[in-house]
């Protein structure tokens, strides 16, 4: 039978790409729901495409033009973030794909854990931010949360038939990003446009800027932390500029498992979309021939603090990962503006680290004013 798919974030970069999947698998997949933050013009031409049941733009000035533009379409057209957190809940849907941007994830994914739906997680910040309520309500209905990052993907892969095997540590590669190798005289100077050039993956503006300053693999030893149940001391990060090692897994007896392949997005989408089911493909090969080297090294946190400040915040716990997420998310927005330089960045979001209010035992609640006030202190420092 067809799996019924919601897409959070049909017009970034994991959207596109996991319609990119359903195209090529028309009998595998029927999508029911499409939503997007802002792009009203690639939402439009989704919706006309792959006709689902529901879209939903979260910028409610937009409604009238998204309402306009499909007004011949047999499609319900909806507003505002409270709109998505509903159409999740729709009977229909077997799993929804959460590739929405940062903390805007955060309630449509409880909405639709609470509604019984698995999860294709692709917005990390969701487990950044509030991954113990995550991991309680997942386990109370009976939800799987299947990741969609090709590191935690890659350790899923890995664990597979271990479930019973105690992990002894994992390891999570970097690529390094555009600045591997780059001191902080160098990266004083830096701007966005440079930041963007990605040498191995094809990522939407904000996670692209979060893997140059190494903050984006600080956020995924955090999402692995409640993905796998695992200590700050069971997760270290390595780097690996070819990016074919996905992640690694070392188990007690000292026997290691790695998943590995050519860097694309689809592939890591595709398994959480079909599991246990792998469907075949047209993807290019890996050929080792084109490889014949793969290095690995430490990973800079001298340079790179940010690295530093995620495992400090995952160590700590309560809100301390919200406020790392919050002041993150501002000073990457500014960064991205060319108003504020990027080590600039490390320093703000750690003194918001230092000043905003802890909480040892957070609520839902907690997390929204936690966010809503470090977001306030990092705009007050740009």
């Amino acid at each position: 039978m067809s799996k019924h798919i919601a897409i959070l974030g049909s017009t970034g970069s994991i959207g596109t790409q996991t319609l990119e999947v359903v195209e090529a698998n028309p009998d595998e997949f029927i999508v029911d729901v499409l939503t997007a933050n802002n792009n009203i013009e690639l939402l439009i031409q989704q919706a006309k495409k792959f006709h689902p049941d529901v879209v939903v733009i979260a910028c409610e000035e937009k409604y009238t033009e998204l309402s306009e533009a499909l007004k011949n379409e047999p499609i319900k057209v909806y507003a505002g973030i409270d709109a998505i957190a509903q159409v999740v809940q729709m009977s229909a849907i077997d799993i929804v794909v959460t590739a929405m941007v940062g903390y805007s994830g955060l309630l449509p994914t409880i909405k639709a854990i609470e509604a019984k739906k698995n999860i294709a997680l692709a917005n990390k910040e969701t487990l950044v931010v509030a991954g113990e309520i995550i991991q309680k309500l997942a386990l109370e209905n009976g939800v799987n949360i299947y990741p969609v990052d090709s590191e935690h993907s890659a350790i899923f892969q890995c664990l597979s038939g271990e479930f019973d095997n105690s992990i002894e540590k994992i390891y999570l590669t970097a690529s390094g990003g555009p600045f591997r190798g780059k001191d902080k005289k160098f990266l004083e100077n830096v701007s966005s446009k440079q930041a963007l050039q990605h040498p191995n993956w094809d990522m939407g503006a904000k996670i692209t800027i979060d893997s140059a300053s190494m903050m984006n693999k600080g956020f995924e030893a955090i999402e692995a932390k409640w993905l796998f149940d695992l200590k700050a001391s069971q997760i270290d990060v390595i780097v690996h500029p070819q990016s074919i090692v996905h992640s690694i897994v070392q188990f007690e007896d000292g026997s290691m498992k790695a998943q590995m392949g050519l860097p694309d997005m689809k592939l890591p989408i595709q398994f959480a979309l079909t599991y246990p089911k792998r469907l075949k493909t047209d993807f290019p090969r890996f050929n080792f021939l084109d490889y014949p080297n793969l290095s690995f090294e430490a990973a800079d946190s001298k340079n790179f603090k940010n690295l530093n400040l995620a495992f400090q915040a995952m160590e700590k716990g309560g809100n301390l990962p919200c406020i790392v997420n919050a002041a993150n998310e501002i000073v990457v927005d500014a960064f991205l503006r060319d108003e504020v330089g990027f080590l600039r960045m490390s320093d703000i979001i750690e003194d918001c680290m230092h000043k905003t209010g802890f909480i040892k035992n957070p609520t839902y609640e907690d997390y929204v004013l936690t966010d809503k006030e470090a977001r306030k202190l990092a705009l007050s420092m740009l």
